[in-house]
């Protein structure tokens, strides 16, 4: 199915001083976004990827989906990226990435469009609000233009402490932020509980703040990633659940004011 409005028209004039935004247009573009994704998974992170080819994160998954890029428009580099699997782009792939990791039966049975993200990637020189807020209104656009009722995908927490340090964090959201049962996943290898005492005030990633800001629910107990060592929810976004007011603070930036950080 084609996308509509022709996105990449759309994205490719979204520019701030310094950065673009755009879609892959081909697979050199790809190409760029998974070199990216290896430096920060793999020599970064220390994610131990199965990838076909050395210095790109690449897997299954790719050739379905659609990438959105910032691109420093000085130097051209690819600065920024994030995964974009729709649901008619899933039934090709076969399923959602997210299934791989959750039993998503309960969630997949909701009426509407389905759009999940993921391998969400910012080079470590600019993680700041502009990468950001062009990313997050990239996605916002996305789903405007095509009509997606509800974003999906996996959010990461460092395995710190030997996952306690996760557990915490699901600890700490839980009773703001779960789902109501109808609406739960089954991680299919959860993260154990361990005997380690919780940790008060454990960092919640900045990643995962924003969606719950935006509105999203985490979906269920954590399930461990054992390539990349991180503990990951499952986190659902509904359209209609959007926090409308938080959504204008980074897709519409007052004329005049610097783009500031949304996470």
């Amino acid at each position: 199915m084609e996308l509509a409005h022709s996105p990449r028209e759309v994205f490719t004039r979204t520019r701030t001083s310094r950065l673009s935004l755009s879609l892959a247009k081909n697979r050199c573009e790809v190409r760029e976004a998974q070199r990216l994704r290896y430096r920060i998974f793999a020599k970064e992170m220390g994610a131990r990827l199965d990838s076909p080819e050395f210095g790109l994160d690449r897997d299954y998954f790719d050739d379905f989906c659609q990438h959105l890029l910032v691109r420093d428009t000085g130097t051209g580099e690819v600065v920024g990226c994030y995964r974009i699997l729709t649901d008619w782009q899933a039934v090709n792939a076969g399923g959602f990435y997210s299934e791989t990791e959750f039993e998503l039966e309960q969630i997949l049975a909701l009426p509407g469009r389905f759009m999940e993200v993921g391998r969400t990637c910012i080079h470590p020189d600019y993680r700041n609000g502009a990468t950001i807020m062009l990313l997050w209104s990239g996605l916002a656009r996305f789903m405007t233009m095509n009509g997606v009722d509800h974003l999906i995908g996996c959010a990461s927490i460092p395995m710190s402490a030997g996952g306690a340090e996760a557990l915490s964090v699901f600890d700490q959201l839980r009773e703001k932020y779960l789902s109501p049962p109808h609406l739960r996943v089954v991680p299919r290898l959860p993260l154990p509980r361990t005997d380690t005492a919780s940790r008060p005030g454990a960092v919640v990633p900045t990643l995962l703040k924003g969606y719950l800001r935006l509105g999203a629910e985490i979906c269920g107990e954590p399930c461990l990633d054992r390539a990349f060592n991180v503990a990951d929810v499952f986190v659902l976004l509904r359209s209609a659940n959007i926090n409308r007011r938080y959504l204008r603070h980074f897709t519409n930036p007052s004329p005049g004011r610097d783009r500031v950080g949304i996470l």
